[in-house]
């Protein structure tokens, strides 16, 4: 399985899909620093936040096989800027989380547009609630592909 870094605002899902990839419970905890496991590197929220921290996540994702930068559907705000990809030497995709609460077809399309600026080839939707997207990232992650 490729090693994958999770990159994106606080509350944004990065440790829940850390949990579920690495088959755990699924319980609420605050990332107060970098989780290394054997498939995933988990980051706080405020690494993404703060431009002081980002290189922390750039030293974080070296050992990574690719960058995932996080958008939860029902975020406002945007983080990523444009191009954050040609930061890291990784290739980048993106994850849209929580598809399973409310939103509109608008909502996903700027969750995605966010995304593709930042940098990310392939974009993912998933919902760790009802497991929508979760099989088509695992198996994503357990290929070659890129």
């Amino acid at each position: 399985m490729k090693r994958v870094i999770f990159i994106g605002e606080t509350g944004s899902g990065k440790t829940t899909l850390m949990q579920l990839l690495n088959d755990w419970e699924i319980k609420y905890h605050k990332t107060q620093q970098v989780y290394f496991t054997d498939n995933v590197i988990d980051t706080p929220g405020e690494f993404m936040e703060n431009r002081f921290y980002y290189n922390a996540l750039v030293s974080s994702a070296v050992g990574a096989d690719c960058i995932a930068v996080v958008q939860s559907i029902t975020s406002r705000q945007n983080y990523f800027p444009p191009c954050f990809s040609s930061r890291f030497t990784k290739p980048m995709i993106g994850i849209i989380t929580k598809t399973d609460l409310e939103h509109t077809e608008a909502d996903y399309d700027l969750a995605q547009k966010r995304l593709r600026l930042a940098g990310a080839q392939k974009v993912f939707s998933l919902s760790t609630v009802n497991q929508e997207g979760i099989s088509g990232l695992k198996n994503f992650l357990l290929t070659d592909e890129f």
